[in-house]
């Protein structure tokens, strides 16, 4: 099978010629530049040309394509075909590295040994009526988007072999992009004592989102497989909001946003993606319509029994991820992740509905000698 065959056959539920591979392809299934590096070097493939950063806030690597067909991975996104997110406004001074993006979110990195941006301002704090919401300057989801550059990288992609096509959507989650703009303390308050202002700004939000999904759709829908989305709503050990305020709050924006994708290409799936323990807010996430949950951060209260994870639910969604980024992947030994991939296949892949990546994003202490060990794996146990 070609990977776009085998992809689409796990996300319509059926068995292909093997268990699909995504690494790389999206913000939040990609890998740490200093993995990165270290795989390079374990490949012997040190001597590519350097790469722009697939995206800077969390130092993602841009993956090369002879890395890609190496590990044999079957994903492709416009992500991977585009020069890389952007680091907007930068600035530094004696210990840090700044950025402050469209949103008006300011974000640091330390200089030294820095990892990641971190967000250290929030532009709607002390905000508490509609009035000063609905008078911020938002961004303009259309400002800067090259539809030209778009239809160009699903060319690519198709031209270099039967890929499935991943595209993005604007901004980061509903709710996180709530909590974000007012800093979490407030945005968490606010849920309970200022229902208005968490309104206005999911609102907003879920119109830009809309408009630059449409504009996105118009032009390249009939190439795209998978639309990928997401809203962190979990915790370690539970669900971040009650599972009333999903349903009052979230559920119908996203229903708006899911159909609006849907409208624009009705072909795509919906790919979701929310750490944490989500096992109770499931099933009302589901009926929104998302197609694909990633990234089953199996370490988390509720979600390591994959099996059952499977008979609940397997036949609503596709599972995307899945091999434990808090443990094995980190701190395992080689056979620790073979043991890990091999358990979390044998759970979700039978049947389809399975697409194999990490938890998360491959961070910097995971050792080279433990990717490929899940890449072995693959190809050990992953053949149907």
């Amino acid at each position: 099978m070609t990977p776009r065959e085998r992809v689409l056959a796990a996300l319509s539920h059926t068995e292909g010629d093997r268990v699909p591979f995504d690494l790389g392809a999206t913000l939040v299934t990609g890998i740490h530049r200093i993995a990165y590096a270290n795989l390079l070097d374990a490949l012997g493939m040190a001597d590519l040309p350097e790469q722009p950063l697939l995206d800077p806030f969390q130092q993602l690597a841009m993956p090369h394509e002879e890395v890609l067909r190496t590990l044999g991975v079957d994903t492709r996104s416009v992500y991977l075909k585009l020069p890389g997110r952007a680091l907007d406004n930068p600035s530094e001074d004696g210990r840090y590295s700044y950025s402050l993006d469209a949103w008006g979110l300011k974000r640091r990195m330390p200089k030294d040994g820095g990892l990641y941006y971190d967000m250290c301002e929030h532009p709607l704090a002390g905000m508490e009526t509609v009035a000063e919401i609905e008078a911020y300057a938002w961004p303009d989801p259309l400002a800067g988007l090259d539809l030209d550059a778009i239809e160009e990288a699903c060319h690519q992609i198709r031209a270099s072999g039967d890929y499935p096509i991943i595209v993005g959507g604007f901004g980061s989650g509903t709710l996180e992009l709530v909590l974000w703009l007012q800093g979490y303390d407030q945005g968490l308050m606010n849920l309970l004592v200022n229902r208005p202002v968490t309104e206005a700004i999911l609102d907003r939000v879920v119109e830009l989102k809309i408009t630059y999904a449409e504009a996105v759709l118009e032009r390249v829908g009939a190439w795209v497989d998978v639309f990928y989305n997401g809203d962190d709503l979990g915790l370690q050990d539970g669900p971040m909001i009650r599972p009333e305020w999903f349903r009052e709050l979230l559920a119908p924006r996203y229903v708006a946003y899911h159909e609006a994708v849907k409208r624009a290409a009705p072909q795509v799936k919906m790919f979701f993606h929310t750490c944490g323990a989500v096992v109770d807010l499931l099933p009302d996430l589901i009926e929104t319509g998302i197609d694909i949950l990633n990234p089953v951060q199996v370490s988390a209260a509720g979600m390591g029994d994959t099996a059952a994870l499977k008979a609940q639910f397997g036949a609503d969604v596709t599972f995307w991820g899945g091999i434990d980024t808090q443990h094995a992947m980190p701190h395992g030994t080689p056979q620790d992740v073979k043991d890990e991939v091999r358990r979390r296949m044998d759970d979700l892949a039978p049947g389809g509905g399975y697409v194999l990546n990490t938890s998360h994003n491959i961070q910097a202490d995971v050792p080279a000698a433990n990717i490929l060990a899940l890449v072995e794996a693959l190809d050990e146990f992953g053949w149907y």
